[in-house]
Formats: structure tokens, C-alpha cells, sequence
């Protein structure tokens, strides 16, 4: 006995169910009861897609249009933003441009091939224009293209055969030193006093440095390192310069400071109302302090940067009997160097800058560029050389080309380290690095005259 109670229906395509059909197979009416559910299913499906998708446009376009939500950027995101923008907004206008020619070529009946006054190039004139476009681009570019690219090439070469043969002397004299084991040495004990009486007079009058700007996960290990410096308390004295915006880490950064304060630590906290110059604007309003002149030495260290105990013994001991040294750098040492990849290549490139690059060029030039942290400065030296200008973002190596063409002398102490930390995410790598490189050409161009009309001595 025949079940009337389900069929099927074979469809080939989207009007199958619509084309005739045999006699037998049509007298079922719940076959066109589904095809006309799924065809409506189908459209209802398509017309709230539609209206989801414009739902959405309509809200994008309130937000950043009337609201200006996600259009706060930073300046160079900013800019670029504003690029894309024209240059979707060209595409659209010109895509509109285009279809408002189709259709009025439609309505006006602009058809090829059914109007015979409109001309069609063959092939053979297609292959001439193109032919004739090709041989004017091979001019072209062998005028005006090809010079200038010529030029810059061989400028890269030169460049790079002068870099090559500048890393080859300096690996040179870096076997030098380590065969000859050249290295600044300390004479003697320099703070030792025969009289015990009076046995803390002979350690100079030291000022320590902290800049830090919205410092929440480093300001306390810096602070608490640098508090437990040895050195008589009497004879140093710590700025804690705080830059923050943030009255929460302000906050917690004076917390800190009182607590050394009541260990007896001489410890200040100095906040500025205007925060101009940045690092460089800082660390000038520290120097303008009235007390500052009472001391002759600062050391300056960087809120992730964390000394030992010792040194400021390893590092001022140098400038003892020394007058022309205005700057003695250490080393810095990394505590996430095995963190990752990344950290493993930083650490290696900067391996490479202590100790070939800086040990070189202070042993045999008696100059570097400061490393901005973990060095310490004859403060005359600073007052001489035009103190800290916020000039550029490389304060500190402005501060040494500076103080170098004013004849004074560097040295780098590469078995004193500084425990610090490596960027970790390629993000803060990639804002350190262009920071770092963007400011040197800049610099470049501001001490170029200075430079040249320089009569500083070269050697050691």
C-alpha cells in the first residue's frame, strides 16, 4: 500500500520546484508548501542580513561623524588615518563617477555594438598604442629613473664599506685591549682618610638622579636600589623627578619617598607643573635647583635601572686626580635577556655596543655617546657644555657631543653593571628603536657647524 505521508521532490536548481510536472508527482501539496517556506526562509534570511549590515554602517558612521568616537588619536596615527580616509573616500567617488556614466550611457542608449557611429579599435591599434606607451615608459625611465637610482645605490655601497671597515677597526682594537688588557684603574683607596675623625670628608658631595614619567611597575625597585646606595648619607642626596600625570602613581611615588625619608635616606620628590622637554626639560628644571651648587657630582639612572650597592665607589673613585674626565658610564645589564627571542637578540646587539663599540672609542678617543642612565657627570662639565637642551629627543647624546668639543674627557667602566630590563613585546622594541634612531639625524644637523669648527683634541 502506497504512504502518502512524506514525498520527495528532485531539484535541479533554484525554479525547479516551479517547472511542470508530471501528473502524478503533482498531486502532492505539501511538496510546494516547503520549496515556498524555504524561498521564503531564503528571502527574510537576505533582507535582515541587508538590514543588520545597514544597521551597523548607521551606527559606524554616528559615532565617528557625530560623536567623533575613535578619532582621538596620537598625531602620526592620526595623519595616516586621514590618508586612508582620502584615499577610500577617491575610490568611492570615483567607483560613483563611473556607475552615474553607465547609467546615463544606458538611458541614453550608449550601446558598442548597436551604434555604429562609435569607433572600436582593433587589435592591431591596441598593440600599437601599447607598444608606443611601453618604448616612451623605457625612455623614461633610463632619463630620469635610472640616475637618480644609480646614485643612491652606489651611495648605499660606499656607506656600507665605510660601516664595514669602521666595525673592523673597532674589533681590532677590541682584541687590542683584551690582549694588552687595557681598562681605567683606580690607585689606591681615594676616599681612605688617615684621620678617623674626619674620615667621611673625603667622599665628594653627590647628587642621584631618578627621572620617571608614569613609572607604576618600576618606580619602587629604582627608588629602593638607589636609597641603599653605600655612601655617607651626609654627602649625597636623591631627586626623585617625577613626571606623572597620574595622581594615583603620584601618589605612591611619594609614599615611597616618605618611607626612605624617615629611614634617614636625604630624599626628595619633585613634581613639575608644566611638563616641557620631556626627560632633557626635566632633568634642566632638577639642575636649577639653588642646592644643586653645593655638590659636584650626579649620577643619573633611569626608573627600571637598579645599582648596586657599590656603585657609586666604582664609578666617582675615577674622577679623582682627573679634572679634564667629565663623564664615567656603566654597563648595563639585562634580567630578562632570556625572556625570548627578541630579548635574546637585544641583548647581543647591545653586548656588541658596551663592549666593542663604547670600550673602544673610550679607550682609545676618550669619547661616546652617553647612554641617557647608569653614568655619572661632573656637574662642571654639565654647566660648561650648555647643560641639558631640549633641543632634540637624544638629550643625552647631545649633552656628550657637547661636552666632548668643549674638551672633555669620557670613560666607560665595562665590569660595572646596572641590572635593567629589555622591551619584551616587539611594539615597545619598535617605539625604542625608532626613538632612538629618529633623534640622531636630527642632532646630526643641529652640531654639524660645531663639529667642523671643533678644535677639540682627539687623542687620549
Amino acid at each position: 500500500m502506497e504512504n502518502h505521508n512524506y514525498s520527495v521532490l528532485d531539484m535541479d536548481g533554484p525554479e525547479a520546484a516551479f517547472q511542470q510536472v508530471d501528473k502524478d508527482r503533482g498531486k502532492n501539496a505539501k511538496q510546494f508548501t516547503w520549496v515556498l517556506i524555504l524561498k521564503a526562509h531564503r528571502v527574510f534570511s537576505s533582507i535582515a542580513w541587508l538590514g543588520n549590515g545597514l544597521w551597523t554602517l548607521l551606527g559606524a558612521i554616528k559615532n565617528r561623524l557625530i560623536f567623533g568616537q575613535g578619532v582621538a588619536m596620537e598625531n602620526e596615527k592620526s595623519n595616516k588615518g586621514r590618508l586612508l580616509f582620502r584615499i577610500i573616500l577617491a575610490f568611492l567617488v570615483m567607483a560613483l563617477a563611473f556607475l552615474a556614466f553607465e547609467v546615463v550611457a544606458h538611458l541614453k542608449g550608449w550601446h558598442y555594438f548597436q551604434n555604429h557611429n562609435l569607433h572600436i579599435p582593433h587589435s592591431l591599434e591596441i598593440k600599437g598604442w601599447f607598444n608606443t606607451i611601453y618604448v616612451g615608459w623605457l625612455e623614461f625611465r633610463a632619463d630620469y629613473i635610472a640616475p637618480p637610482i644609480q646614485f643612491l645605490s652606489g651611495s648605499c655601497v660606499a656607506l656600507f664599506l665605510i660601516q664595514s671597515a669602521d666595525r673592523m677597526l673597532q674589533c681590532l682594537g677590541c682584541f687590542w685591549i683584551k690582549y694588552k688588557k687595557i681598562k681605567p684603574r683606580i690607585e689606591g683607596d681615594p676616599f681612605k682618610s688617615d684621620d678617623l675623625e674626619d674620615s667621611g670628608c673625603n667622599y665628594p658631595m653627590v647628587l642621584v638622579q631618578i627621572p620617571m614619567c608614569n613609572e607604576r611597575e618600576v618606580y619602587e625597585q629604582s627608588i629602593s636600589a638607589v636609597c641603599q646606595l653605600d655612601w655617607p648619607k651626609d654627602r649625597l642626596l636623591v631627586q626623585v623627578l617625577d613626571d606623572s600625570d597620574d595622581e594615583s602613581i603620584q601618589w605612591l611615588i611619594k609614599g615611597e619617598v616618605s618611607k626612605w625619608s624617615q629611614r634617614g635616606v636625604n630624599i626628595i620628590y619633585r613634581h613639575r607643573l608644566v611638563r616641557t622637554g620631556y626627560k632633557a626639560g626635566n632633568l634642566k628644571s632638577a639642575m636649577n635647583c639653588d642646592y644643586v651648587k653645593d655638590y659636584e657630582f650626579v649620577a643619573i639612572f633611569d626608573a627600571d635601572f637598579q645599582p648596586n650597592t657599590d656603585f657609586l665607589k666604582l664609578t666617582v673613585a675615577h674622577f679623582k686626580d682627573t679634572p679634564e674626565l667629565g663623564l664615567v658610564q656603566a654597563r648595563w645589564a639585562f634580567v630578562n635577556k632570556d625572556e625570548n627571542l627578541l630579548t635574546r637578540l637585544q641583548n647581543i646587539n647591545m653586548c656588541f655596543h658596551f663592549e666593542v663599540e663604547q670600550q673602544v672609542n673610550g679607550v682609545f678617543l676618550n669619547f661616546f655617546g652617553f647612554n641617557g642612565t647608569a653614568g655619572v657627570w661632573r656637574i662642571k662639565a654639565l654647566e660648561e657644555s650648555g647643560g641639558w637642551l631640549e633641543r632634540t629627543t637624544v638629550e643625552d647624546m647631545d649633552i656628550a657631543v657637547r661636552a666632548h668639543l668643549n674638551g672633555w674627557k669620557f670613560i666607560v667602566l665595562n665590569d660595572v653593571k646596572v641590572l635593567c630590563e629589555l622591551p619584551e613585546s616587539y611594539e615597545a622594541y619598535r617605539k625604542q628603536q625608532h626613538r632612538w634612531h629618529s633623534g640622531p639625524m636630527h642632532l646630526f644637523r643641529l652640531c654639524l657647524p660645531a663639529i667642523i669648527t671643533s678644535k677639540a683634541d682627539l687623542a687620549p
